[in-house]
């Protein structure tokens, strides 16, 4: 049932994102940049803690989780280092999918002939 659960949550997330994009005119940059801030707001006040308690990957996954993990990061740092904290400790909980993200997009480009787009 947690596989379900979770491709709901996931899935209700994309199909919003695809409701945006077909009917307005923001670009993905824009919609992108949108969920993530959502994440971080929702994070920080506690509206979607729920979500990943319900969702789990599902709801962690996509960009808006990511704004998640770094909300919950700034406020464990701020709580632990006080200001300067809440800057290092969205960074410090997010540095592994960042890691992951430059070391496989680079693997990614050597494997295959990246090409600029016309």
């Amino acid at each position: 049932m947690e596989f379900v659960r979770a491709f709901i949550v996931g899935g209700l997330i994309c199909v919003v994102g695809q409701i945006i994009l077909d009917h307005t005119k923001l670009t993905p940059a824009h919609i992108l940049v949108s969920f993530l801030t959502a994440g971080v707001v929702l994070g920080g006040i506690g509206l979607y803690e729920p979500l990943v308690r319900f969702g789990g990957a599902g709801a962690t996954v996509p960009i808006i989780g990511f704004g998640y993990a770094l909300a919950q990061g700034a406020i464990e740092g701020a709580k632990a280092n006080g200001v300067i904290g809440a800057f290092a400790g969205g960074i410090t909980s997010t540095a592994g999918g960042i890691a992951a993200a430059i070391i496989f997009g680079y693997i990614m480009s050597l494997v295959f002939k990246p090409k600029t787009k016309n």
